[in-house]
């Protein structure tokens, strides 16, 4: 797609356990499921068709992501026999972005597709259901998440709004962000003007950076024209189509901002519960499958096109010095500490997730890291 007419549709902005689903889960005739009874009713073999519709945060002409839900509602109705039909909405067409939230804790839709953190201002915690500041990669998040105990909270936190949510998608760990000049000390944040949303943005702010909120659509205008100095938006592959590397030389990585960005597949909980035993699971289970497509996607376009990047000789290639990142991890801290103290059970999330995190990576030290260092050595 030419950047041009990606940009004027606009944009916002692991292995996962992919799991396999089955074409149905209903009985064999004259069987009762598992644990079930014949008694127990016909709700797991209900013949009824559901019509559905999804609304996302992003245009559905968003390379992998918009996609990825197309797909995942194929492959949905594919497995339910065309039981459970799902249209897909792109930002804009149903709703606008940010009122996906609204539009399906509501009713007014069963369905959407997004990340958590949008959703900070209704619910503090939300925030650790995409990605924070120096938390886990999309290995650990989809740990966490699935094995770790974070979707019983996730459950809960959600709950009072009348929502579901489970993972389906991840970007993999982001790039730091494009700059017109070289970063090479905390005090090059001073007075920079960076598009850079979320806890992301308030950590730079600490750091006497001024994150500006600017949409998907205009970056590359505001970073050609300078109105801003620097933008973050996902990776080499989406970063290459919006244009970066024409207006602005240097490129840094890695992500500490976002690095490991789950997206949630959200769902009405009326809905939700109206579904037959054996359609929740098709979802749940075309779901896990698409966490895993849509994350080795996004590595494969990130690896081909931060070559390309590299090849072409324009752009200058960086890692952020470590003097940076050790005081930008004791900011980032701090605000994570702050939600928290929010109240209701923020406390219990962060308190999962970091206590995760600590065991996860102290693991990752002689795993995957160790590995790496050999490689390297």
């Amino acid at each position: 797609m030419k950047r041009r007419e990606f940009i004027k549709r606009g944009a916002l902005g692991a292995a996962a356990v992919a799991a396999t689903a089955t074409t149905s889960c209903q009985p064999r005739p004259g069987k009762s499921p598992p644990g079930k009874s014949d008694a127990a009713g016909p709700k797991n073999v209900s013949g009824k068709t559901f019509n559905w519709r999804m609304v996302m945060v992003v245009p559905r002409t968003l390379p992998i992501w918009g996609p990825g839900m197309e797909d995942f509602a194929a492959r949905v109705k594919k497995l339910s026999g065309g039981r459970l039909n799902i249209e897909v909405y792109g930002a804009g067409e149903l709703v606008p972005a940010l009122q996906v939230f609204d539009t399906v804790s509501s009713g007014q839709v069963e369905m959407g597709h997004s990340a958590a953190y949008y959703w900070e201002g209704k619910v503090p915690a939300s925030v650790f259901y995409t990605s924070v500041p120096f938390g886990m990669t999309a290995k650990g998040m989809n740990s966490w998440i699935i094995a770790g105990g974070g979707q019983e909270l996730w459950d809960k936190i959600y709950a009072p709004h009348d929502l579901k949510a489970i993972p389906c998608g991840n970007t993999g760990v982001q790039m730091g962000g494009w700059f017109r000049k070289e970063i090479n000390t905390i005090d090059d944040f001073k007075g920079l003007k960076m598009r850079m949303p979320g806890l992301g943005g308030k950590t730079i702010a600490r750091a006497g950076a001024e994150p500006v909120l600017v949409a998907g659509a205009e970056i590359f205008t505001n970073l050609q024209t300078g109105v801003i100095d620097a933008t973050e938006w996902v990776g080499p592959y989406h970063d290459y189509i919006m244009g970066f590397h024409k207006v602005v030389k240097y490129y840094y990585g890695g992500g500490w901002h976002e690095p490991g960005s789950v997206l949630e597949l959200m769902i009405n909980r009326a809905a939700w519960e109206s579904l037959p035993d054996d359609l929740q699971e098709i979802v749940k289970a075309c779901a896990g499958q698409t966490n895993g497509i849509m994350f080795a996607q996004w590595t494969a376009k990130d690896c081909e096109y931060f070559a390309k990047i590299k090849s072409e000789g324009k752009t200058v290639v960086r890692e952020y010095p470590l003097e940076i990142t050790h005081q930008m991890r004791i900011y980032a801290e701090e605000l994570k500490s702050g939600i928290a103290d929010t109240g209701g059970l923020a406390r219990e999330v962060y308190d999962s997730f970091t206590a995760f995190q600590k065991t996860y990576e102290d693991y990752q030290e002689l795993s995957d890291w160790a590995y790496v260092r050999a490689l390297k050595a």
